[in-house]
């Protein structure tokens, strides 16, 4: 792909050399798909091809519960229409997402799932003198990103209750672009308090963006942050069905924000959403109880891992969404490769924590395999 005259001006007006260009127009081209920083990539990090067929995958944070019954039909449904691009039925999941948000129609952009929202709010807002701020360990699509294209990373620990560090991330650097909170954090699953993330969005560096990632916020049960776009605060807010919505494979999305921040992560991506996500998205949105009603199943599993954790005086991180940290007590990729002999396949490692391992919620019967596994090898 060439970039045009008028993206190579913002580049260079940015920081960005020409010597960036050949990345930038890569990483415009690509969308989502580069294979090494992209959400379903990350996923794979987590796991090897040729799993046994009764393998336990609990690596990459899936909802096995899947899309609901009400969606799973409509998307049926919609198949046979497939030959047509049918942009209404993106209209329809924006103005309802919009309705239940309480924002116009024109503060939602729809996407397929949340990692094209955040490469492209990374294109659109950090440079080599505009750094990417980010919580460690943290989600690390948008930080690999930006590293890609030549902007500086900013990695700030989390601190001692494995919050984000709000006050040290709004010091990191008074010429961040932008400022990355996924809440509750992936991995840790743990969630940082609502007034915190007022506090940053209310005393971040000035023309700085604030994204809040709230992939997981449906499993926590914990407030949303869509005021702030209301209000147009310098937010974008990332919502994804791939987790509670249990449509991981079906790709569907959205990035909330001022319709001028739309305008400007919109430069980077064109063309027809699938209607299958759409629909089902939409039709998820309007089913009543399904999000407390999975937000039940996923705490009482958790909880029941939680409970054998303790028993068995086992060091975790307690988590309020569908995944934990387990201190394994020694280099995590022993563990992690000591579980899939025991056929159950865990996350990855973070570099940050070396003796950690991100475990995904599965169903109840996933958890009784990976408990007795868990124990077979912690006590090897």
């Amino acid at each position: 792909m060439t970039l045009t005259p008028k993206l190579e001006q913002d580049f260079l007006k940015r920081g960005f050399s020409r010597r960036n260009f050949g990345r930038l127009a890569t990483m415009i081209a690509a969308g989502s798909t580069l294979p090494f920083y992209n959400e379903p990539a990350l996923a794979q990090l987590s796991q090897v091809r040729g799993a046994p067929p009764d393998a336990v995958m609990i690596n990459a944070n899936e909802n096995p519960l899947g899309p609901c019954a009400e969606a799973a039909e409509a998307m049926r449904n919609i198949i046979q229409k497939g030959g047509r691009y049918n942009y209404g039925e993106t209209d329809d999941f924006k103005s309802t997402l919009a309705e239940q948000e309480g924002l116009k129609a024109n503060y939602v952009q729809a996407f397929a799932g949340s990692s094209a929202p955040l490469h492209q709010s990374v294109l659109a807002f950090t440079s080599p003198a505009k750094p990417y701020v980010m919580a460690d360990p943290g989600y690390e699509a948008g930080g690999n990103a930006a590293r890609f294209i030549g902007a500086k990373v900013v990695k700030v620990p989390l601190t001692k209750d494995y919050k984000h560090d709000v006050k040290a991330m709004a010091a990191a650097d008074p010429n961040a672009g932008l400022i990355y909170i996924c809440n509750p954090n992936n991995p840790t699953g743990t969630l940082t308090p609502k007034e915190d993330i007022e506090w940053l969005v209310n005393n971040k560096p000035a023309g700085c963006i604030v994204m809040i990632d709230e992939a997981y916020t449906h499993i926590s049960g914990a407030p949303f942050n869509s005021e702030y776009v209301a209000m147009d605060k310098d937010v974008i807010i990332l919502r994804t069905f791939s987790k509670i919505y249990g449509m991981a494979g079906l790709r569907a999305g959205a990035a909330m924000a001022r319709p001028d921040i739309l305008e400007k992560i919109g430069h980077y991506s064109a063309g027809a959403m699938p209607i299958t996500g759409m629909i089902g998205a939409r039709v998820s949105l309007g089913v009543r109880n399904l999000v407390p009603e999975r937000r039940k199943i996923i705490k009482g599993v958790r909880e029941d891992v939680f409970a054998f954790m303790d028993k068995n005086n086992f060091k975790y991180v307690p988590s309020v969404s569908n995944k934990f940290m387990a201190d394994t007590g020694r280099p995590a990729n022993e563990a992690i490769m000591a579980l899939r002999m025991e056929k159950v396949y865990i996350g990855r490692a973070w570099p940050v924590w070396p003796t950690h391992v991100r475990v995904s919620i599965g169903t109840q019967e996933e958890m009784n395999k990976f408990k007795a596994a868990y124990l077979k090898v912690m006590k090897a």
